[in-house]
């Protein structure tokens, strides 16, 4: 398995410690965040603190917050992608607890007040592409999973990472049908989830994450078809074995574990050669590891076509 190096970082580039210090007042733990979800708009971003801004973010334009939480998947709410907008009020994102366990040292349970200390808070202005051929340049709020995961030590036999989201059928009405084997699972190799691109997000547009975009807590994979970023989880497991995710489950010919952005394997009903950008009307080339070369190391030697 590839060993994943850290890049050096520059002293300038390292959060200064007021910054640091920040992320605590953050809307101040789980109720807070709630409650800030619940307001207008203007409201709720006046309630958050300046946090910092990652060098990791794309400089492209960013798709507006209308399209961003109006057009997306979330099949626990529907298989429309304007279902979640719809119907994603159900979802009760407060009191919320994650739990950390299977191969680490100290399995934990944390609850968002938590989650919201182990790192400084950064937006990251990301790129997702979908299998379907749409694309968005999303400005998340969040902080690297690395964090969570050495709160808990992984051991030697933690090799890969699972994620689950909450079951709830009365919050989550699409859990009812059969179109999915539920709750929804996904996972990553552990030097995937290291990986400094890897975050879990806790915001969109500065502001707490809307339930329709996977509050309060979901996984953002950037180099990943946008399936393997994984909604409103609740449970985080190391596992020895590789996880069988939820899509590869249920159609392993077109979803596949490592599901990289590759425009050199086409899904079975379509090129994934091209995108168009949700906004704009011409298409445009998709770029492998959908633009994030750092990435590519990780998969040294593979051959990405059998590995999709």
């Amino acid at each position: 398995m590839p060993t994943y190096r850290p890049p050096r970082i520059a002293a300038s580039e390292i959060t200064p410690e007021s910054v640091y210090l920040s992320r605590r007042d953050w809307l101040s733990g789980s109720a807070a965040l709630a409650a800030a979800a619940l307001l207008p708009p203007e409201a709720a971003a006046a309630a958050l603190p300046t946090f910092y801004k990652s060098r990791y973010s794309t400089a492209e334009p960013k798709n507006s917050e209308a399209e961003i939480t109006g057009y997306n998947n979330f099949y626990e709410f529907g298989t429309d992608k304007r279902d979640p907008a719809a119907h994603a009020h159900t979802l009760k994102p407060s009191p919320w607890k994650v739990e950390v366990g299977g191969e680490v040292a100290k399995p934990r349970t944390f609850d968002l007040d938590a989650l919201l200390k182990l790192a400084p808070l950064e937006e990251r202005i990301y790129r997702l592409r979908c299998v379907e051929g749409w694309s968005m340049v999303i400005p998340w709020v969040g902080f690297p999973l690395a964090a969570l995961l050495k709160q808990v030590e992984p051991t030697a036999r933690g090799r890969y990472v699972e994620f689950t989201t909450l079951m709830a059928p009365e919050q989550m009405p699409g859990q009812r049908d059969d179109v999915l084997a539920w709750p929804y699972v996904e996972g990553l190799r552990l030097d995937e989830a290291m990986h400094p691109l890897a975050i879990l997000a806790v915001g969109l547009y500065g502001r707490p994450l809307p339930n329709q975009n996977g509050a309060p807590i979901r996984l953002v994979v950037p180099w990943k078809y946008g399936f393997k970023s994984i909604k409103s989880i609740v449970k985080i497991r190391l596992v020895e074995q590789q996880p069988i995710s939820s899509w590869t489950r249920a159609n392993p010919t077109e979803y596949g574990f490592y599901s990289n952005v590759n425009p050199e394997v086409d899904h079975p009903r379509w090129s994934q050669a091209t995108e168009r950008r949700i906004g704009e009307f011409f298409k445009r080339k998709t770029l492998m590891f959908n633009g994030y070369d750092e990435v590519a190391g990780l998969y040294k030697g593979m051959d990405l076509k059998r590995n999709f």
